[in-house]
């Protein structure tokens, strides 16, 4: 009588790996502390602009939409990782609140309130829902070519973020100071000599070890505040409908437009976490899922207070470097992201990490994003057509964000909020029209007209 014994896959290459818990909580630590920063700033933000308006909410109000925005990640993560009635993609990706929408919610919110920012994100992640419904149908507007330059764009438009944060963090009085930028090289060092010289966990793990180090180091330099630790609270819940629901055209028309380039910067992210860590170009079911899970998150973060979710770009770099993709990893992330949505104080021990840190930890792994974008446009011929769509797009979606706001004082308003707040939105919209609009052209093509000129 023979007995038959299955055995598990612990690998943490393998989506479908269970590895245990000692393997998996560096990996699952690293990708926290990589999205924990970004996914509370947009709320701090929001509430800071409207702190002196008629519009201002209390602080208790204040920390709630700061936790409801680890709500909404922990949920949007599930659902990536393991979907339901085909509402994610199943890819190990980590979804948070968005930069992106920074300029458009704090436009809107000084203009009608928190309600109507909820009201549009309402609207704003059903349209969401519905591009990744037919996103199918229009992928084929999407070829490497498109993809891939968003990408680049998403990874280029990360340096300045890592380098202030580097710096000390915008807002920090003392920021630049010498102690920040050392912390920050110190961090950085650490993480390329773990993942350059050392082997196994101390490899997979060197963007935790690196912040760990740094974060040591600020304690000797004394740039760490835990004051923030002491006076949060130790437990919140989710409510229903924490801000009456406003809805307004000019806001939801700004919000939608939003809903519809994060949509195609999903398909950007989703292309890069399957290109980095899967060596494969994502399914269409996968980008259907992906993006409509990203819409039916925003909408129950309306609902709750949680403010519109995106893939985190970050985490995406660290799939794409480590090469990680175990689900069951990252869900020990959505874990630990949910646990930090219930403990104020245990999500507040984590922000008192310094940006220094942070972000001298984080400018590999964008690094890393733009490389992940530069291998797939050259996946494709490097034709005339091809580097010239390339070109534009990162030239004026880059270019936009970096001249005077005198340069584009004389467009409406809605036009700066969307196409000068982000390069990566310009750059998209430039890229997909030059896709349909130039006569597609191989580099034979192009050698052929060359011969016919001399001749």
């Amino acid at each position: 009588m023979s007995t038959k014994q299955k055995t598990q896959n612990t690998s943490l290459f393998d989506m479908d790996g269970h590895p245990s818990l000692q393997k998996a909580m560096p990996i699952a630590l690293q990708h926290l502390l990589a999205m924990i920063v970004g996914n509370t700033l947009p709320a701090i933000v929001l509430a800071g602009n409207l702190k002196n308006t008629e519009f201002a909410v209390s602080s208790a109000e204040a920390v709630y939409i700061i936790q409801a925005a680890m709500f909404i990640a922990a949920i949007a993560t599930f659902l990536q990782l393991y979907p339901v009635l085909k509402v994610g993609a199943r890819l190990p990706v980590i979804m948070g609140v968005s930069f992106a929408y920074i300029p458009v919610l704090t436009s809107i919110g000084v203009k009608y309130g928190y309600g109507a920012v909820f009201g549009s994100q309402l609207i704003g992640g059903v349209v969401a829902f519905l591009v990744g419904i037919f996103i199918k149908k229009i992928r084929r507007f999407f070829p490497a070519i498109v993809s891939g330059t968003v990408v680049l764009t998403i990874g280029l438009s990360l340096y300045d973020v890592a380098l202030n944060y580097m710096a000390g963090g915008n807002g920090n009085p003392n920021q630049g100071d010498l102690k920040y930028w050392g912390v920050a090289f110190l961090t950085l060092i650490v993480v390329l000599v773990c993942n350059m010289f050392a082997k196994g966990y101390m490899k997979l793990a060197a963007i935790l070890i690196g912040i760990i180090v740094g974060y040591i180091a600020s304690f000797a330099v004394g740039i760490v505040d835990i004051s923030g630790v002491s006076e949060a609270g130790w437990f919140t819940y989710p409510r229903l409908m924490p801000f009456k629901l406003e809805f307004y055209g000019d806001a939801i028309a700004t919000m939608v437009i939003m809903f519809i380039v994060n949509s195609v910067q999903a398909v950007g992210d989703l292309t890069s976490t399957t290109v980095g860590g899967l060596d494969r170009e994502p399914t269409d079911d996968e980008l259907s899922g992906g993006i409509k899970a990203n819409g039916f998150a925003s909408v129950l973060g309306a609902l709750i207070g949680g403010l519109p979710t995106a893939t985190y770009s970050q985490n995406v770099g660290i799939v794409s470097m480590t090469k990680v993709v175990s689900l069951a990893t990252l869900r020990l992330t959505a874990i630990l992201i949910l646990i930090c949505g219930f403990i104020p104080k245990f999500g507040a021990l984590m922000l008192s990490v310094p940006q220094a840190v942070i972000g001298g930890a984080t400018v590999s792994v964008f690094a890393q994003i733009t490389m992940s974008g530069m291998k797939l446009i050259t996946s494709d011929e490097m034709s005339v057509r091809n580097t010239t769509i390339v070109g534009l797009g990162v030239a004026l979606g880059m270019g936009i964000t970096q001249i005077s706001e005198q340069a584009t004082a004389q467009f409406p308003a809605w036009f700066q909020m969307v196409f000068t707040s982000s390069p990566v939105v310009l750059a998209t919209v430039v890229v997909f029209f030059l896709n349909i609009i130039l006569p597609s052209k191989t580099l034979a093509e192009e050698a052929r007209e060359r011969e016919l000129m001399d001749d």
